[in-house]
């Protein structure tokens, strides 16, 4: 055996050990059998990272546009190792009636996250579900609530737990005590990412299903392919760029440093520059995530410059004994009064293990071998039927946090948060926010007995 297929038998032989109850004995394995609802960018990009480290048969595809169904479905009968062609469904709850999948994963748009994921584990699969889980607070506590409910393992794309240059960063770092006393935590985006288009009202193509891709959310007139990165920069299907990005940095702040809930969120922003074209989420904004002992503060600013070119999309902690930069690509620790780092992480790639990485469309190579990880411990959770690194409830905590941070901005004031009861203490308009409405004839999980 060369390199490449010893690392592949060590792969296969790992989770094969893990999964003992999903394989049997003897030379022929078990695959788990997986469906995806969402053929899209990052929903052909989890499917292939899970392809690469499990031994899975890929039976379901669903997606409502015919042609990116047709192209997934050519993609994964190449990849997968019985070259057979998934079934193909346009609408999931039909996919999901066969009740013969082991793992779903869930890579629509973000106003598509919560029916689906419920409906999965209600039909016995377990989830792997991406961020952010939700578009409002009520949606995040019924995953949550169906996940436990059904007894099923639901991980979040949040992989930055899994990126191993931060996994070494919290261990090395944060967990050693190397930054004292932590009193502040930043992070911040200033990627140019929000669409200033104003592209003219046109006829939906035959191939796409409008209606079904809309679901649940406001019907917006047809105004060109939206769920090709487009849906991003409208409110009506996701939280905008804290919704978006906040989320992920949120988050490894709360894993890095044992954070829960926040006690007090506020928020200030709008559109201040880029005034024209449809987008109506925010180009500039900042939110404070307040907690016993420090605040995390979030900016960003789709226009000029970043403050800091080389973190661009970032998590700065600080400490009374130095300060971490960390962000998807690296990690530098500055002690206290120096203006070098005493340590440097960069980025794994693993091109060599995985050279057909190099040939896919639109794959993030930095992000590629967190994604492994991530779906790594997603089997093992699976297997041990415990909790993932990035289990539902911990994803609901982030993202629901960004909503909250979007609706302070919203009503103009900072929100008390009650953990424990689930609302806003005190603030009867904010806590009607935490729960959007829902398109006919679609019913609020939230509404569902």
């Amino acid at each position: 055996m060369n390199r490449r297929q010893l690392l592949k038998a060590g792969v296969a032989g790992s989770v094969a050990s893990a999964f003992g109850g999903y394989f049997v004995h003897g030379a022929e394995q078990k695959p788990l059998r997986v469906g995806l609802i969402g053929t899209g960018w990052y929903g052909k990009s989890d499917l292939f990272r899970l392809i690469q480290v499990a031994p899975v048969e890929v039976v379901s595809l669903c997606d409502v546009d015919k042609r990116l169904l047709a192209e997934a479905a050519e993609l994964v009968a190449d990849r997968q190792a019985s070259k057979k062609t998934p079934r193909l469904y346009g609408d999931y709850r039909e996919m999901l009636k066969e009740k013969d999948l082991d793992i779903v994963l869930v890579g629509t748009p973000d106003h598509w996250h919560a029916l689906p994921m419920i409906a999965a584990v209600e039909a016995g699969a377990d989830v792997y579900v991406q961020k952010p889980i939700s578009v409002d607070v009520a949606e995040g506590a019924a995953m949550v609530a169906a996940a436990r409910k059904h007894n099923r393992v639901v991980q979040v794309g949040t992989q930055r737990k899994s990126t191993p240059h931060l996994i070494d960063c919290k261990k090395n770092v944060v967990e050693t005590g190397l930054l004292g006393k932590i009193g502040h935590v930043e992070a911040c985006c200033y990627y140019h990412m929000r669409a200033k288009d104003n592209p003219p009202v046109q006829p939906v193509p035959d191939y796409l299903d409008y209606e079904m891709w809309t679901g649940p959310a406001p019907l917006r007139p047809y105004d060109g392919l939206p769920h090709r990165r487009w849906w991003r920069t409208f409110m009506e299907y996701g939280n905008g760029i804290v919704g978006d990005m906040c989320v992920h940095m949120l988050d490894t702040a709360r894993w890095m440093l044992g954070l829960g809930w926040p006690k007090r969120v506020s928020s200030a922003g709008g559109i201040l520059v880029h005034k024209n074209g449809k987008s109506n989420i925010s180009d500039t904004q900042t939110a404070t995530f307040e907690y016993d002992g420090l605040n995390v503060a979030w900016t960003h600013r789709t226009w000029g410059n970043p403050p800091d070119p080389k973190y661009p999309w970032a998590l700065f902690i600080y400490g009374d004994k130095g300060t971490l930069k960390a962000s998807t690509m690296s990690y530098d620790f500055y002690p206290a009064g120096k203006n070098e780092p005493s340590i440097h992480k960069d980025v794994v790639y693993e091109r060599e293990q995985y050279p057909e990485d190099l040939k896919e469309k639109d794959i993030e190579l930095n992000a590629a071998p967190a994604t492994r990880g991530h779906m790594k411990d997603f089997l093992n959770a699976i297997a041990t039927r415990g909790r993932p690194v990035a289990d539902i409830e911990e994803g609901h905590i982030s993202t629901a946090s960004c909503i909250l941070a979007n609706i302070a901005m919203k009503v103009g004031r900072t929100l008390v948060w009650d953990a424990a009861k689930g609302q806003v203490a005190g603030d009867a308009e904010a806590n009607r926010l935490l729960k959007r409405a829902y398109r006919t004839p679609w019913v609020h999980p939230a509404d569902k007995s």
